[in-house]
């Protein structure tokens, strides 16, 4: 057995085991996003031991398998085979990192092995997905341009045109641009400035000093929850609170975030799959169950991860088998009641999700409205 922060779970079992049905999880467990990685495996952690207390999926219990890839394509492809070859895992969850999920996509297609992405963004995920050619790939995960679309569109309406990026240069922070400036023209909006930071990257200040005479009335950031604070109290020290807002993905409403420099968060725009103070009776009890098992409250990754799992164990049900093809049609057609609502698939496999607006109002996290994150693929 491993133990996850005092939840523990089987890692493995014998392949001629019949008694259990394996689904794994490739996520960053060590290197820079170990900690997004650490959230996702916990969440799927929790969820498993909820479906075995339950007794399982027809009369069999879930294994869940892990997988280190430390958001570096090479060893999350790696993590993925071993998987496969050794573990005999036929259902994979996976990965954080879009870019690891897009290395992931041919190998599990060429092995017939389902993937259910459940936290990478990237849309070029989905657009290469079901009738895109990998059916093996799922995705229960708002994309980055349904994303990027509806917070352009709300920022927009508050009279923002002019817009700088300072977004991760990641597939992650790059794509979320890419597909973001699809849909500038709509708006008659602009990018005056463009620029891309490393992930361990914390002096901010030159490109908030361009960002400062650019004209911009906002930034488009799509990039990592440790560096969004550092970021805010950066501009805080140049005075540029209520002055430039914040737009995009990056754990604007974190209350620790917002601490940070409260008058440079206020006004911040945000789409989330899910947030927990969220007020459904099930979200809510997530939550308690997760602090108790971890000590510590969820963030988004967790909560994917866990209602994948619960996802796939309806989707097997449903099946009436674990027979990878099986369970692959039966997600195709499920209508999965989530906490935020209900998700069915379109035929890139990509669910149809309900996102959140989000807007930071004196101090706190304001919904501003629940949307489709259907995808436009005509605008492709």
């Amino acid at each position: 057995m491993l133990s996850v922060t005092g939840l523990s779970f089987t890692a493995s079992v014998s392949a001629q085991d019949g008694n259990m049905i394996k689904i794994g999880v490739v996520s960053p467990q060590s290197g820079a996003n170990s900690r997004y990685g650490a959230y996702a495996l916990k969440g799927a952690a929790l969820a498993v031991n909820e479906v075995n207390a339950a007794g399982g999926v027809l009369g069999k219990k879930l294994d869940l398998v892990q997988g280190d890839s430390q958001c570096v394509p090479a060893e999350g492809v790696s993590a993925t085979q071993r998987m496969i070859r050794f573990d005999n895992v036929s259902i994979i969850i996976g990965d954080v990192c879009s870019s690891v999920t897009l290395a992931m996509q041919p190998v599990v297609e060429q092995a017939g092995v389902l993937l259910l992405n459940a936290a990478s963004s990237n849309p070029e995920i989905t657009y290469r997905a079901g009738v895109g050619g990998y059916k093996w790939t799922f995705r229960n995960y708002p994309t980055d341009e349904s994303r990027a679309a509806a917070a352009l569109e709300y920022a927009a309406k508050k009279g923002y045109t002019k817009f700088a990026v300072l977004s991760v240069d990641t597939d992650f922070g790059r794509g979320a641009i890419t597909f973001t400036k699809k849909y500038l023209q709509r708006y008659k909006a602009q990018i005056v400035s463009e620029d891309y930071y490393k992930e361990t990257e914390t002096d901010f200040r030159p490109v908030l000093s361009k960002i400062k005479y650019s004209g911009a009335q906002a930034i488009l950031m799509y990039g990592l929850a440790d560096t969004t604070p550092i970021v805010a109290r950066q501009m805080h020290e140049m005075a540029l609170g209520g002055k430039i807002e914040l737009v995009g993905n990056a754990e604007f409403t974190n209350p620790s975030t917002i601490a940070a420099a409260p008058d440079v968060m206020n006004g911040a725009i945000e789409t989330v799959a899910w947030l927990p103070s969220w007020s459904d009776p099930r979200s809510l009890k997530f939550v308690d169950d997760y602090k108790k098992a971890y000590g510590d409250l969820p963030n988004v990754h967790a909560y994917t991860h866990w209602e994948s799992v619960h996802l796939l164990a309806d989707a097997i049900s449903n099946a009436g088998s674990a027979k990878t093809a099986d369970v692959r049609a039966a997600l195709a057609k499920i209508r999965y009641d989530s906490v935020m609502g209900p998700v069915t698939f379109d035929d890139h496999q990509q669910a149809v999700v309900p996102i959140v607006l989000l807007e930071v109002v004196g101090g706190k996290a304001v919904n501003k409205g629940v949307l489709s994150s259907r995808v436009d693929y005509s605008a492709h």
